[in-house]
């Protein structure tokens, strides 16, 4: 198969997602740096039996001393890559390692995410203080690294293929894949996309692949990653801000948001750049982007500045006004709860429009503008609460609209967790960063979790359970329904229960980052922010094999030939087409609704023996939906119930997207699905 170049995607988030290491009561109880703290082994027992990795020595790395019984596995592939460049490595040219150890930084905070050991009394500066872990702190960790620090970062087909042939060959139980194919998608058959490739003979051998859904949003149809056997993960923000004090001169103070962590500045001049005998008008002169300064005017001065850019390059702007002797920096903007840095502890302050006006207000009031700054101070809680973040990749799913992806979204923004030493940002061996790459092994963490609570469990079922049980906008019942008893009774008695479906964990809605920002929706994170505690007990799931997978590929329309070469074994489709709305998701997406659409589904009942659910439907706008049969009834010889559902038009939809669900209720658990509906144009 051709080779082709892939590109990586990047403390409190446990405690958010309701795993506080201090409470019994709950589910807790790339390459990589291997000195770190987080992958201390103590405590562990031995190295499970059924372990067939093994630790490779290279440069900088001695699997005598570096391996232990956390880090179990660590394997490093770099063919492709030397034969794709067709040059040989110069590690003096790059700072790289030929050998597991991690250089960047972006697999060690990975792995410490998804399954780091704790460490107490760790901060970022003083911010964020507290026990860093990973979700799942007793796994065992095997480390495949297939990227490499060169021309900022370079993974080759090859090499992935080959990572993916040994993690499944060493008998990993999950992997966390925090890689990206290029964009557009690729069909799941081609031999430039390893990573479906790669994670479906993962999934046909039992081992549950996690991957990025893409760090290019908010922009819709840019998800990645999208093969149905993927569990796809967006980005969520947590409930931790860094308020920062910004005391204008006429006594009002407005609140940033910074990790500027050194001492109180004392009142300082305050500039908005203007002209300045530059010749540039006052609109452009103040756009962080652009700036330039009469060193004159800036020197020992906080500098205010402008731009639509939400993502932006704060080391550029800070250095911009470093260069010119100014003391820090207020950067107006569309407010995003990402954060970074800026080098040597230089303050640079966000503020949103509304409060950099107001800055600028002041500015042009009085002949001398004075502020002063104070520290960032961590905050947790009210007013900061889950959303999806800005830069995570949204749907539909632009190579299968029929597909829901994502399928769920985890903390991924602002991260605190274990890095490379020589990243000079980092603190003492931490640092706090963004990144779909990050959301998606907290969610390898909690499938590590799931995977020893029920290790019978398909990779399909541990995706199901975490959809179904997603933290979500979408509602199944309110109170005026059983109020007016527009709702089954046993609904009602559990109101309490089912009204937290509406809501984050302190009972505010579930917003997307964007402009503007909206209630967040399927396209946004799937079924909704992971609940790690509610996917250990899900009831239902819907459960897919090989075969499954098969008939989607066939359903894609693929040819018998480039299935087969997939499969590796013969593989011929039916001669009547399988339809796409049938594939036995956790979600119903219809990109084309007609009339009428009908589509089947497939439940296995995985809680108590004896159970019986009723539906609950909330319909998109502009349908009607109907299933049949409306009660399961499970017992010791019915485990596995099939219904059909039916999408109605009423004609009143345009051609955007409407979302409703599906749910499955019996009294103390509640299996929803998300709708997803588009008429056709």
């Amino acid at each position: 198969m051709p080779n082709a170049h892939h590109k990586l995607q990047t403390t409190r988030s446990w405690d958010y997602l309701g795993l506080p290491s201090d409470t019994p009561n709950n589910l807790l109880d790339k390459s990589i740096w291997p000195e770190s703290r987080v992958f201390s082994d103590r405590g562990l027992g031995p190295i499970p039996s059924h372990w067939k990795g093994a630790c490779e020595s290279g440069d900088q790395f001695n699997a005598t001393t570096h391996c232990n019984k956390k880090i179990i596995g660590a394997r490093w592939f770099i063919d492709g890559y030397l034969a794709e460049a067709g040059q040989s490595f110069n590690i003096s040219e790059h700072k790289e390692y030929l050998s597991a150890r991690d250089a960047e930084g972006h697999g060690t905070h990975v792995c410490s995410i998804a399954a780091g050991s704790y460490v107490s009394n760790i901060s970022y500066k003083g911010l964020s203080n507290g026990t860093v872990r990973g979700g799942a702190p007793r796994a065992r960790l095997a480390m495949y690294k297939a990227c490499w620090n060169i021309f900022a970062i370079s993974c080759t087909s090859a090499d992935i293929f080959k990572a993916f042939d040994e993690a499944i060959h060493d008998g990993v139980d999950v992997l966390s894949v925090s890689l990206r194919s290029p964009f557009p998608l690729l069909p799941e058959v081609d031999g430039l996309n390893p990573i479906a490739i790669g994670s479906f003979h993962a999934v046909a051998k039992g081992i549950i692949v996690a991957c990025v859904a893409g760090n290019d949003g908010p922009l819709a149809q840019k998800v990645i990653n999208t093969a149905p056997w993927i569990l796809t993960v967006a980005a969520s923000t947590t409930d931790r801000g860094f308020p920062t004090p910004i005391t204008l001169g006429n006594n009002n103070t407005v609140l940033g948001q910074s990790m500027f962590t050194g001492k109180e500045s004392g009142f300082t001049g305050l500039l908005y750049p203007e002209d300045q005998g530059l010749g540039r008008p006052l609109t452009s002169a103040g756009v962080c982007e652009n700036l330039a300064f009469n060193r004159s005017l800036v020197a020992g001065k906080v500098v205010l500045c402008f731009t639509s850019i939400a993502l932006i390059d704060r080391e550029n702007i800070s250095s911009a006004v470093k260069a010119a002797g100014g003391v820090g920096v207020i950067v107006a903007k569309f407010p995003i709860d990402h954060m970074d840095p800026c080098s040597n502890n230089f303050p640079c302050i966000e503020v949103n429009y509304e409060d950099g006006t107001e800055i600028l207000r002041y500015i042009l009031s009085t002949r001398s503008p004075i502020v002063k700054l104070n520290p960032a101070k961590t905050h947790v809680g009210k007013p900061y609460y889950g959303k999806v973040a800005y830069f995570s990749s949204r749907g539909p799913n632009s190579i299968a609209p029929a597909i829901l992806k994502p399928d769920v979204a985890a903390p991924g923004s602002n991260i605190f967790a274990a890095t490379s030493p020589l990243n000079p940002l980092a603190e003492h061996g931490f640092l706090m960063t963004s990144g779909t790459s990050f959301a998606t092994p907290h969610v390898s963490g909690i499938v590590a979790l799931l995977r020893a609570l029920h290790p019978d469990w398909s990779p399909a079922a541990m995706k199901s359970a975490l959809v179904t049980t997603g933290s979500t906008t979408l509602g199944l019942v309110t109170y005026d329904d059983c109020k007016y008893g527009l709702a089954l009774a046993y609904v009602c008695a559990n109101a309490y229960t089912y009204a937290a479906w509406n809501t984050d964990r302190y009972g505010l809605p579930v917003f997307a980052e964007g402009s503007p920002r909206k209630p967040a929706n399927p396209f946004d994170f799937g079924g909704g922010i992971v609940n790690p505690n509610d996917a250990a007990h899900p009831g239902l799931v819907y459960d897919m094999n090989k075969a499954d997978y098969i008939n989607y590929l066939c359903a894609m329309g693929y040819t018998n030939s480039a299935i087969s070469q997939l499969t590796e074994n013969p593989t011929a489709c039916p001669n009547k087409k399988p339809s796409l709305l049938d594939v036995n998701l956790p979600s119903i997406t219809i990109p084309s609704l007609r009339n009428s659409s009908s589509l089947t589904r497939t439940v296995t009942n995985v809680g108590p023996v004896n159970s019986v659910y009723e539906v609950a439907i909330e319909p998109p706008f502009g349908t009607a939906v109907s299933v049949r049969p409306s009660v399961l009834v499970f017992n010791s010889s019915t485990m596995r119930i099939s219904f059909e559902v039916t999408v109605l038009s009423t004609g009143q939809m345009n051609s955007e997207y409407y979302f409703g669900s599906l749910a499955w209720i019996n009294g103390v658990l509640a299996v929803r699905s998300p709708i997803s509906v588009r008429a056709s144009a």
